[in-house]
């Protein structure tokens, strides 16, 4: 049975370390990931756990007193297709909600098409494209958060 935690801090040793393996898997980048986490704004860290290992998490922040960043999130590979990355979502969009802020923004990648079709499918807008540094094409979404 599946545990969601959530975190408004950097969570204790053994959730970081499996926050940054499962990060490293996915993302190649978990050695800057805990200082970059560090450097941002009200930082909320949702995490699912299989018995202590964790299978999944989102971590987002505050980009201002109404906007709230949904930035990092994966899913272990072997829990795919349970709904587990929606629940993370929806959790942080409950708190950010109850916390008062008014829209959800984040980024993606056409490489990451199972994230930005999870995004649409909960209410997120496409507000704009842009080419990054690397000339990658990025997609920024933002969903409109229920008013409390």
């Amino acid at each position: 049975m599946l545990v969601f935690k959530q975190f408004l801090e950097i969570p204790e040793d053994k959730i970081i370390t499996g926050i940054l393996q499962l990060h490293e898997v996915i993302f190649k980048d978990s050695k800057t990931l805990v200082e970059k986490i560090k450097g941002k704004p009200k930082v909320i860290i949702n995490v699912a756990l299989d018995q202590s290992t964790v299978v999944g998490y989102k971590i987002g922040y505050e980009l201002d007193s109404n906007t709230y960043y949904s930035w990092y999130g994966a899913v272990h590979e072997e829990y795919r297709g349970r709904g587990i990355a929606s629940m993370l979502m929806e959790q942080q969009h409950h708190l950010v909600g109850e916390l008062g802020y008014q829209i959800v923004q984040t980024k993606t990648r056409n490489m990451w098409r199972s994230m930005l079709i999870l995004n649409i499918k909960n209410g997120f807008d496409i507000v704009e494209t842009f080419k990054d540094d690397e000339g990658i094409h990025r997609i920024v979404l933002e969903k409109k958060l229920a008013i409390k």
